[in-house]
């Protein structure tokens, strides 16, 4: 309870609107629930810090997060670091070394072209002289105050950082399929680094995710681990579309899909969209059962991603005025999107500014 305090204390001082959070009268709209949702830290508090770095994940902590969120992939020594993707012209300064120019090259991930710099062509050594950078500038000005400040951190050190912390972590394995194709599995050293640091039980402070489905069956059967099935709002597995399976991620949201998930997973993380549908206007539309048929099935519900910006928001959830050039950037009602979603039942929510979910749910629970 001290650390919340602390942390809500802490979430004013990172952004003035959490203010409005505890000063709002009107009542709470959710049931008092025998266990608070957790929040979970998305890449750390991107919000405020350069996704993926140490820096994100001390401030996600600092703010209140339950879970720290790391993106895993591989280096080309068979090391486990915390990107967003295995690409990084995007999220470190490679470009500007000259040595490693001749590492620029094209790939297909996933059936999909992608030419820049990939974690599998460089050593950790060599990934601990680059630097972190703001991966959407645009969005998110004054996190570009921090780049260069901060190495890529290898899954040992993310853990290490929040079993100091008394904190859980939430790793995604990125590309699982592709990773196993170049003889790099990512399930193996995962559970290594998570077993090292001693958690290995039903009960510990972990949820491994993947947007795939055949690397979560396999863990099911080495781990006792939380895992958690990853639902797009639209598309397929990977893993499906490899071999040919028709099926799509709304298999899965169906009682018989959740129920299929459940003979592998502890629970599922969803796109906010498959609990409360958008129209073609981008307000909201009614809520859809997947929260209660989920729980009929056993699986707890995470959901993602609870972002502060207007762009990010459900119209709905919108502040200021749409013709000014910083209405995209802008802090909307997130506040009034969180509540309705704490009010719907999720078990969990992954936010890029844990301040902001933390305020909220000490004022709605």
């Amino acid at each position: 309870m001290i650390r919340r305090l602390l942390a809500a204390a802490l979430a004013v001082l990172a952004t003035g609107t959490v203010a409005v959070v505890l000063q709002q009268p009107e009542p709470a709209t959710a049931e008092p629930r025998g266990r608070e949702p957790i929040i979970v830290g998305h890449r750390g508090a991107s919000a405020h810090r350069p996704e993926h770095t140490l820096l994100s994940y001390e401030t996600a902590i600092a703010l209140g997060a339950d879970y720290i969120e790391p993106d895993l992939v591989s280096t080309k020594d068979h090391v486990l670091v915390a990107r967003h993707e295995n690409e990084i012209g995007g999220t470190t300064d490679v470009e500007s070394h000259p040595e490693f120019a001749g590492r620029r090259t094209t790939k297909t991930i996933d059936g999909t072209s992608i030419t820049g710099w990939f974690t599998e062509d460089f050593t950790l050594a060599e990934l601990k002289t680059l630097r972190a950078e703001e991966r959407i500038p645009d969005l998110r000005p004054d996190n570009t105050a921090f780049n260069g400040l901060a190495e890529i951190p290898t899954f040992d050190e993310v853990v290490a950082l929040a079993k100091r912390s008394g904190v859980g972590v939430y790793p995604e394995t990125k590309h699982p399929s592709y990773f196993d194709s170049i003889g790099l599995s990512l399930e193996e050293p995962l559970l290594d680094v998570l077993g090292r640091h001693g958690w290995r039980g039903s009960r510990d402070p972990v949820f491994i995710q993947s947007f795939e489905t055949a690397n979560l069956r396999e863990l099911s059967k080495k781990t006792r681990l939380p895992l958690a099935q990853l639902i797009n709002a639209a598309g397929a597995p990977y893993d499906w579309v490899a071999a040919g399976d028709p099926r799509t991620y709304d298999a899965m949201v169906t009682p018989a899909g959740l129920r299929d998930v459940a003979s592998y997973a502890d629970g599922v993380g969803v796109d906010t969209r498959r609990i409360v549908p958008v129209g073609p206007d981008g307000r909201l539309l009614q809520p859809t059962p997947l929260i209660r048929d989920a729980h009929r099935a056993g699986l707890k519900v995470h959901t993602w991603t609870i972002r502060n910006e207007n762009s990010q928001l459900p119209v709905d959830f919108r502040f200021g005025n749409p013709a000014s050039a910083a209405y995209p950037r802008a802090t909307g009602n997130v506040m009034g999107w969180l509540e309705k979603l704490y009010s719907l039942g999720v078990d969990g929510v992954f936010a890029d500014d844990p301040g902001m979910a933390n305020a909220v749910r000490e004022r709605v629970f």
